[in-house]
């Protein structure tokens, strides 16, 4: 599943092909994805892209009458390619623009979202009850400790709960957890200002540096034999159950909590 750092890559990928193009056409041809593509994505035929913003997992591309909301799900892939290149079985949404481009989004399994908040609705529902963004100064010391008080849930469940903090998924939840030596399972309330503080700052690093890594998988936006969305990271523990821990060689082992790979050094712990 794209995870913050792939959304903001796509952001990032999509944005200069993007911005400032005018939609000339709105093309729905399978509107059961999450939840029904609503008709009203039709205002958008005359309109130019101001800006992509990102919240959390959401892309949003505004406009000025309004904002499209697109959501990767768990397949989801978003290209900027050549109105020429055939449509491919899964690609449900796209908006074509006047210089001959098109916005295409792919999304195989159908759990992705494209939805449509008119001015000023992304201040109240979907969005409204999000936490702070991670990268953002919102996400300060004493922010965590504060909401984890008296908390009796899991460590990793409380870093995912998108009212804590956005964006910080089963990946990064795993590596940031294992760079400070926190066992998944360690409950909320027990962990110590200090901690968190720490804690706070390695999450911001954990995302800066695998944002920085799909850097390179830019030009995939554009491209109609590219895998837009994803990218090779450097992992310490995510996805190597198993495998030798990258610190001291022991065997990494793998738990499940709310139905999510967990993934630690039973050696490399402090609490």
């Amino acid at each position: 599943m794209p995870e913050l750092p792939e959304v903001e890559v796509c952001r990032l990928g999509i944005s200069p092909h993007v911005v400032n193009n005018e939609v000339a056409k709105v093309i729905v041809r399978n509107a059961q994805l999450r939840w029904p593509i609503p008709v009203d994505v039709q205002k958008l035929v005359g309109s130019k892209v101001l800006e992509v913003d990102r919240r959390a997992k959401y892309l949003l591309l505004r406009f000025d009458i309004g904002t499209l909301l697109l959501h990767l799900g768990m397949s989801g892939t978003i290209r900027v390619i050549d109105n020429t290149v055939p449509v491919a079985k899964h690609d449900h949404f796209e908006l074509v623009f006047i210089n001959g481009t098109v916005m295409r989004l792919n999304d195989p399994r159908r759990f992705g979202a494209v939805l449509w908040l008119d001015k000023h609705e992304d201040q109240q529902g979907l969005l409204s009850k999000l936490g702070p963004e991670p990268l953002s100064d919102d996400f300060c010391y004493d922010l965590l400790y504060q909401k984890a008080q008296n908390r009796k849930v899991p460590i990793k469940t409380f870093l995912m709960n998108n009212h804590n903090v956005v964006g910080v998924g089963n990946i990064y939840a795993n590596e940031a957890l294992f760079l400070l030596g926190i066992l998944p399972t360690t409950q909320a309330g027990e962990l110590s200002k200090k901690r968190y503080n720490r804690l706070t700052d390695i999450i911001k690093q954990v995302l800066s540096a695998a944002i920085e890594q799909g850097g390179t998988t830019l030009k995939d936006f554009t491209q109609a034999d590219g895998r837009p969305g994803y990218f090779a990271q450097s992992l310490y523990v995510y996805g190597r159950a198993g495998q030798a821990c990258l610190t001291c060689k022991e065997t990494l082992l793998e738990i499940r909590q709310s139905n999510r790979s967990s993934v630690y050094c039973p050696n490399c712990r402090q609490a």
